[in-house]
């Protein structure tokens, strides 16, 4: 019988220093049952992207272990970077895989964080598939004031942590756990250094849309009291406009549900409102891994003959159509969560 396998995206407000990192992920790799199959440090969003899977107890114990580490290396009061955060460990998903269920991961989400916060005094909200409120659903609605902002933001009506203290810790700040499927972090570049331009852009695709202004450019406010909104391209997409670098914005993304909105929708999207612009695409990176139908979906759009076409084919015409392997090299063995948890085997 297969191993019943679920996988943990934590993400650490730590991007530059590979040493504390190293020590964060010490837990993963001295556990016999999980598998470490990423680790995506970013320097300019000063952020890490940790990839595991393994057996439900397994990741769980790591997960607490990972976090009880890096609220002790990290230090928020002196934290900055590009990506938006409001803790040492900003979030922390369990995601079904193999045998596993959406129910089982909430229940892992919880007891995660009844754990952190009792151990460490870390205050906790859930999110998404283990929220409680319908405003903490949306990681944005729950991080939005980020990390400057939290402590007034938790002492107003309706923001009490779910778990732990209502009282801001300024070390490591607070942290959203929960459970969702998977979730592809996938960024555009654009060759530009305006980040209004990805700003833009993002605002016309993602789902929440952009907000709607009069001729004044003032906010226009509905019968409910709230700012109305034109609505974006895609369903399930969460998109911003952030720096790559000093000189590249980029349009960052969150697909939500890749058979929705796929890899292949946004960045040909994307290429199209930039030419319009009078700009271009200059390559894509995924943050983390990705599932394989995901990127078989968008090789069988860019290759000529899909049908007579085996996997490795199809991958291959995806890296190239969603240019991967632009700004470094994009290698499917280690980066496809199906190919990697196999040791890098597809199938013919």
């Amino acid at each position: 019988m297969s191993r019943v396998l679920i996988e943990c995206v934590p993400n650490f407000s730590e991007g530059r220093n590979p040493e504390v990192i190293s020590m964060i992920t010490k837990p993963i790799i001295d556990s016999p049952d999980v598998d470490l199959l990423d680790v995506d440090m970013g320097y300019d969003f000063n952020r890490t992207v940790v990839t595991m899977v393994g057996e439900p107890e397994a990741v769980l114990r790591a997960a607490i272990e990972c976090t009880s580490i890096a609220v002790e290396m990290i230090d928020m009061r002196s934290h900055s970077g590009e990506h938006a955060r409001m803790g040492a460990v900003d979030v922390v998903p369990f995601i079904p895989l193999r045998g596993s269920s959406m129910g089982e991961c909430v229940k892992l989400s919880e007891r995660y964080a009844e754990s952190v916060s009792e151990q460490l005094g870390l205050p906790v909200y859930m999110y998404a598939e283990a929220a409680r409120d319908s405003q903490r659903v949306r990681l944005p609605d729950i991080r939005k004031g980020e990390y400057e902002g939290m402590k007034k933001k938790m002492m107003s009506d309706g923001w009490a942590p779910d778990y732990g203290p209502s009282v801001f810790p300024e070390s490591m700040g607070v942290t959203a756990a929960g459970a969702r499927q998977i979730l592809i972090a996938y960024n555009v570049n654009l060759n530009t250094d305006d980040k209004k331009i990805a700003n833009s852009i993002a605002s016309k695709i993602r789902t929440s849309g952009s907000l709607l202004r009069d001729e004044n450019g003032d906010k226009v406010i509905g019968k409910d009291g709230n700012p109305m909104r034109t609505p974006g391209k895609f369903q399930s997409l969460q998109a911003a406009g952030w720096m790559f670098d000093e000189d590249t914005a980029q349009v960052s993304m969150n697909l939500l549900d890749h058979s929705v909105t796929g890899l292949h929708d946004v960045t040909e999207t994307i290429r199209t409102e930039a030419e319009k612009l009078g700009y271009s695409v200059t390559g894509s990176e995924l943050v983390g891994l990705v599932p394989l139908d995901a990127m078989l979906s968008a090789g069988k759009k860019y290759l000529g003959a899909p049908n007579n076409a085996n996997e490795l084919d199809l991958v291959n015409s995806a890296i190239s159509g969603l240019s991967l392997n632009e700004f470094g090299e994009f290698v499917p063995q280690t980066s496809i969560i199906e190919w990697a948890i196999s040791g890098g085997e597809y199938n013919e």
